[in-house]
């Protein structure tokens, strides 16, 4: 998970409806040449052909509960579901290519609110980003924030490593702190909700994980 998301939930204020039915049709739909990345990694095939999702609610902060948790683990699951490669909440499993350990902890998530590590097949949270939050903006829907998080991270462990160039894609950057901002159909729009970023994955996620993935139609 990038860096800029801690500032830019301490800072948002309330949602709005402004904006809304444009904003939904820029996730549902990807356009001729709306697929850009910022170029900081290179998309790849998922960690395995099938995840499997083991979630410890251990350490996790008092007012997120697990089912909230657990709920946004299967939206974004069902959610990322047209790439191709199946993802599977599941109590406990064997060691496998395709076990994934979710948990919160903040070493793992490196200070941010969630960081996925491909290599050691785990999506850490983090409780203190999560209290900073709540500190800072308790009026602010932290359940939002959690399953922005969520999808996000499961997209590095689906493949997709590159962070994208397209605002609304639940796998962008802002901005890549050298000044350069991500674009989005309509900018005055983009100006006009607090959260621009889509909460799911959008349409021009799902192409580049089939892409990654070899499941392109």
């Amino acid at each position: 998970m990038a860096r800029w998301l801690i500032v830019l939930v301490l800072l948002a204020g309330p949602m709005h409806a402004a904006g809304q039915i444009s904003r939904e049709a820029e996730i549902a739909s990807c356009l001729v040449g709306e697929i850009r990345t910022w170029g900081d990694g290179r998309d790849q095939r998922a960690v395995a052909p099938q995840l499997l999702l083991v979630y410890d609610h251990a350490g996790a902060p008092p007012w997120i509960t697990a089912g909230q948790v657990t709920a946004a683990l299967d939206r974004a699951a069902a959610a990322w579901a047209p790439c191709g490669v199946p993802v599977q909440r599941v109590a406990s499993a064997p060691p496998s290519p395709g076990l994934v350990r979710v948990q919160w902890n903040d070493a793992g998530a490196r200070g941010d609110f969630g960081q996925a590590d491909v290599g050691a097949r785990t999506l850490s949270l983090g409780p203190a980003a999560f209290r900073l939050l709540r500190e800072r903006n308790p009026k602010y829907p932290a359940t939002q924030t959690l399953q922005m998080v969520v999808s996000h991270e499961m997209g590095h462990l689906l493949g997709l490593m590159a962070h994208s160039r397209r605002c609304v894609d639940v796998m962008s950057y802002y901005d890549d702190g050298k000044g350069h901002r991500c674009s989005a159909r309509s900018m005055s729009l983009l100006k006009s909700v607090p959260e621009y970023r889509s909460e799911l994955p959008t349409a021009c996620d799902i192409q580049r994980c089939q892409a990654a993935n070899g499941n392109a139609h």
